[in-house]
């Protein structure tokens, strides 16, 4: 048995009933091409193939294709490559496919700004990662940050199973859970996205200040003029960053562009 790589971030899943919730979190069909990051061992892997979806498996460790290849030798509607996610273009995929993939936890921040940003997303992502992060992304005004900002503006986010970390091998050090991403039709607001992340990015700048001194650093503006300008986007300017709900700063944005 190969064995697992501590700088990889590799721990197996093997319990038959998670796996399965983890494809059907996917609603994955005949009708789908799912992409797969991080095969590993292939057990989820063969769940959706079961599914009949034709799957881009994506293996960044190289030792572990020649047993995936003769794992899946018979199989048509696989592909197996060997590549980087963090590199990978996802232009050369087709229009609405899915993800449905077990990630390693440090893949996971820049996994999400990837299918964000790029101009060919998935309809459709289910990730399993750190509960912690799952929750992060899911989260609510109050525990706002500019990865759950970013995830909630272009995905519907939503919390499916919690996986315990016994059920790996090894057992990582916290346990996981299931993230889904449906992809929204469209911009949420009618905003310019760099302007308006330019923006978030400048209350989140100062995460102990609040908004009018964050905003006044991260946008060059004086204290007065940022004060003038929440107030007239409707929000206290005392409020922190991780306060304001997606609509809040859009409203922030308007006012901004004035």
């Amino acid at each position: 048995m190969t064995e697992t790589k501590k700088e990889l971030g590799q721990h197996w899943l093997h319990d038959d009933s998670i796996l399965q919730a983890i494809v059907e979190a996917g609603e994955v069909t005949v009708s789908d091409y799912v992409l797969e990051v991080g095969p590993g061992k292939g057990t989820l892997t063969k769940k959706l193939i079961d599914a009949n979806a034709e799957i881009l498996a994506l293996e960044f460790d190289k030792d572990l294709i020649p047993a995936l290849h003769a794992k899946f030798a018979n199989c048509k509607n696989l592909a197996i490559s060997d590549g980087d996610i963090r590199t990978f273009n996802f232009s050369d995929l087709p229009k609405g496919y899915k993800i449905v993939a077990n990630i390693p936890y440090y893949l996971t921040s820049h996994l999400i700004r990837s299918i964000s940003e790029t101009s060919n997303p998935p309809a459709l992502a289910v990730l399993l990662i750190q509960k912690e992060v799952a929750e992060r992304l899911c989260a609510h005004p109050g525990q706002m940050s500019i990865l759950a900002v970013t995830a909630q503006f272009y995905f519907e986010c939503s919390l499916d199973i919690e996986v315990p970390a016994r059920f790996f091998t090894p057992p990582p050090k916290v346990d996981s859970q299931v993230v889904v991403l449906r992809r929204r039709p469209g911009n949420p607001f009618d905003v310019v996205e760099k302007d308006f992340f330019r923006l978030v990015k400048a209350g989140f700048s100062e995460k102990r200040k609040n908004l009018r001194n964050a905003l006044s650093g991260g946008l060059q503006l004086e204290k007065n003029e940022a004060e003038r300008l929440l107030y007239d986007a409707g929000i206290t300017p005392t409020r922190r960053a991780q306060e304001l709900s997606l609509d809040e700063w859009n409203s922030l944005y308007l006012a901004y562009n004035q």
